[in-house]
């Protein structure tokens, strides 16, 4: 019987789904329009604020202090300065408490657009076009923060709420540090499991990887360039330290340094020199630079050994060079410096039940078995699973160009994403009614 009810209910949530899911594109296209990129999320989170306050969830909004979180597992150093980073949460809370409680987690973060010429459409007006919606941040992630909402209204339209409190989290810094998700724990939300619908093809993600981004900064002795074997050449310089963490990357790849997760990876982990600058003057030998690098490392790979191998690296070929043993590198850590993590090493009671359903959820969408996949990017989902005791699913809709030019999302995955969602809210949680 309780089977029958479950389908009865769930046939009811897809249908819910599909009444509102014109209201979800137009919502979804409505944020997007938001150019929220790191330091500019506000209006985009008063949007988040608006939506949540209307539907009467309990609402928190704060300013991220780097003094709360700075001293927790998981922190990133910042550069630059932190105002305006603010956390949106709305609580949805139970009055019979009789089932699992639930983080809807999502970032309002996108990256840079990059030259606007490149794109076939202004990335920030955001077009639906063959079933896609095109715009920055429309895939990753603001359709999966859209199927999130709006898996709990089709809860509400069939007059169920969760019996079990949800946080439906909205947070920033998820492209450079994860600290908003951090302060989300430090200000106290715990759950008994997390769903991040991040965009990788309504598959459930296994494994991340963890990231590490550094500055190297070069010094050299400016000189006119009628003199330049006098001088130091500084951009010249990085060259030799490049290639060094590049034959430290392949070190790492090596079939014997992956775990079982990536065993099957020739190169899972790739080495992104990002960005370089340098020099003042076409004819004068640039006496500095300054080259950004992200690294990646494995789940179970530890960030200080990484860091003391990172350090080491770039020391040894800086000696083996005639300037840069006389001046050598500094390297400055700022931005992720974030574990990798593994649902796959998580046998607890409580992630073999968020998973079974989860499967059952999206059976109960899509009608397919649900696919499992190691990835080679991160999200916050660490921050749940490493620093909480909470097992973190990561599954979302279907994406391309995320962090590319044209980023679109599939608006029928959106769709399916949502449902499985809502039927899953209402397995975990349990339902009450409204």
């Amino acid at each position: 019987m309780e089977h029958d009810l479950n389908a009865g209910l769930n046939t009811d949530l897809g249908a819910a789904v599909d009444a509102a899911f014109d209201r979800q594109v137009t919502f979804l296209s409505d944020l997007t329009a938001h150019p929220s990129t790191r330091g500019n999320e506000q209006s985009a989170q008063d949007f988040m604020a608006a939506e949540l306050s209307a539907r009467g969830y309990d609402l928190d909004r704060w300013q991220i202090d780097i003094a709360e979180i700075q001293h927790l597992p998981g922190f990133s150093p910042v550069l630059g300065p932190y105002e305006d980073a603010v956390n949106v949460v709305g609580t949805h809370r139970s009055r019979t408490q009789a089932g699992r409680s639930l983080i809807l987690n999502g970032h309002i973060d996108v990256v840079p657009a990059g030259p606007l010429d490149m794109w076939d459409s202004p990335p920030f007006e955001p077009r639906v076009e063959g079933g896609w919606l095109y715009g920055r941040g429309g895939g990753d992630m603001k359709a999966g923060l859209a199927s999130n909402l709006f898996a709990l209204d089709a809860l509400r339209a069939c007059g169920r709420a969760p019996a079990a409190d949800v946080f439906f989290q909205s947070v920033v810094e998820e492209e450079c540090t994860g600290n908003g998700a951090l302060a989300c724990l430090a200000r106290g939300y715990r759950a008994d499991a997390a769903l991040i619908p991040e965009p990788f093809s309504e598959h459930l993600v296994t494994a991340q990887l963890g990231v590490i981004w550094f500055q190297v900064h070069l010094k050299g002795l400016p000189t006119h360039v009628a003199y330049a074997g006098s001088g130091a050449n500084a951009i010249e310089a990085a060259f030799p330290l490049i290639r060094a963490l590049h034959d430290m990357e392949h070190r790492w790849n090596a079939a014997e340094n992956r775990p079982e997760d990536y065993a099957h990876m020739d190169h899972a982990l790739n080495l992104n020199v990002g960005k370089i600058e340098g020099g003042d003057w076409t004819s004068s030998v640039p006496a500095w630079s300054v080259f950004d690098v992200r690294m990646a490392i494995f789940p179970g790979q530890s960030i200080a050994a990484a860091k003391a191998e990172i350090e080491q690296v770039i020391l040894d070929a800086a000696r083996d060079n005639d300037f840069l043993r006389n001046s050598l590198p500094e390297i400055v850590y700022h931005g992720f410096h974030a574990e990798g993590y593994a649902l796959s090493r998580d046998s607890s009671a409580k992630a073999v039940s968020a998973i079974a359903a989860l499967d059952q959820a999206h059976r109960s969408a899509t009608g397919e078995a649900l696919v499992r996949e190691a990835i080679t990017a991160t999200t916050d989902a660490r921050f749940f699973g490493l620093y909480a005791d909470t097992p973190a699913l990561v599954y979302g809709p279907r994406a391309e160009a995320i962090h590319g030019f044209n980023e679109r999302v599939d608006l029928e995955s959106m769709r399916r994403i949502t449902k499985a969602t809502a039927m899953f809210i209402a397995d975990w949680c349990g339902t009450e009614e409204i």
